[in-house]
């Protein structure tokens, strides 16, 4: 006896799921404007990151307040691992090397009357952390830009043009570049300006994809910034990584849907062959998530402090990946075909 074929109205649904992200869009773009961007770590601002394990209970007020009687003017504090190990990650403005010594972890004891045990110190100067805060925006922007190419040759049979349209942007970054533009504000005007050859050049596969992708990215930046957790070298490893993933799960979808327009084309309403794609492939998505997410949220619950943000990070961008997948980058290619089907 066949079981029964699942057939759920995804499509039927999209107009529910742009709102839901645009909700969700539009919260991470106030909370990045307010904040006036991301919680960048040392990694990208400079300075110096310590790690202090206290003997008895402390709160993050009293050990702020300390720092800024010993002469720190920048102090951001954050509880590292578990409430009751009363251990913190400090970050701090000075780079001395000589300064953060075992005098230092006395002094520390002596101010706030309770025993300090320094268990790491990292080092970076500031302009090493804008050099490495503009290659992470470059690495991310560049993924975008090579996923592009992919996209349309593999999808669209347009490498040639793809190829173009990329060297096209990489020209416009790099002039850009040369008036000494915001590497944000190039980024922006590269994506902008991608999207508007995509949509000239009836690149559908590629749009879909890569609105998607950008969809996945703000959301994940955008709720770290929301929850004020600190944004660094790790952390862009996972976007790159979520970047990865979400595309996997898109092409599986977008497969096929081509497969399926092909063989059903004036058959079928358009938006009924996309539907039955994606609960085609709704099982195997499912089932790659949820494996995926278990490996994930062992390292959350027990990897421990060091990697917590970066299992984080993945946990948002695989939930928020397989979601867009289904709901927005589908969508998007729906709408964009209807032009010419």
């Amino acid at each position: 006896m066949n079981k029964e074929k699942k057939n759920i109205n995804f499509i039927g649904k999209k107009n529910i799921a742009f709102i839901f992200s645009t909700i969700l869009i539009l919260s991470s773009i106030i909370s990045l404007i307010t904040k006036g961007g991301p919680n960048y770590g040392i990694d990208f601002t400079g300075g110096t990151l310590l790690q202090i394990k206290f003997e008895d209970k402390v709160t993050p007020l009293k050990i702020k307040e300390t720092f800024f009687k010993m002469g720190f003017d920048e102090v951001a504090i954050q509880l590292f691992g578990n409430k009751h190990d009363n251990e913190f990650l400090i970050r701090i403005d000075k780079t001395e090397n000589d300064f953060f010594s075992k005098e230092l972890e006395g002094l520390i004891s002596k101010k706030i009357g309770i025993n300090a045990e320094i268990r790491r110190v990292e080092m970076v100067g500031p302009q090493v952390g804008k050099n490495l805060r503009e290659k992470a925006l470059f690495a991310m922007f560049y993924a975008l830009l090579f996923i592009t190419i992919y996209i349309s040759g593999r999808f669209e049979l347009k490498w040639a043009l793809s190829v173009v349209i990329a060297a096209f942007l990489m020209t416009v970054v790099y002039l850009l570049s040369l008036f000494n533009t915001g590497i944000p504000i190039i980024i922006f005007c590269a994506i902008f300006v991608s999207l508007i050859l995509f949509y000239f050049f009836k690149l559908q596969y590629a749009t879909g994809a890569i609105l998607a992708l950008i969809h996945d990215i703000l959301i994940t930046v955008g709720i770290f910034s929301i929850l004020d957790k600190e944004f660094s070298l790790p952390i862009i490893a996972a976007l790159l990584t979520i970047i990865g993933y979400s595309l996997n799960d898109t092409i599986i979808v977008f497969d096929r849907i081509r497969e399926n327009i092909k063989s059903t084309k004036n058959e079928k309403n358009l938006a009924l062959i996309i539907n039955d794609s994606i609960n085609n492939t709704l099982s195997r998505t499912i089932l790659t998530s949820f494996t995926t997410l278990i490996v994930i949220l062992t390292l959350l619950l027990f990897g421990g402090g060091i990697i917590h943000d970066f299992a984080f990070a993945m946990f948002i961008g695989v939930v928020v990946g397989t979601y867009s997948s289904i709901f927005v980058a589908s969508p998007i290619l729906l709408l964009w075909k209807k032009r010419d089907f």
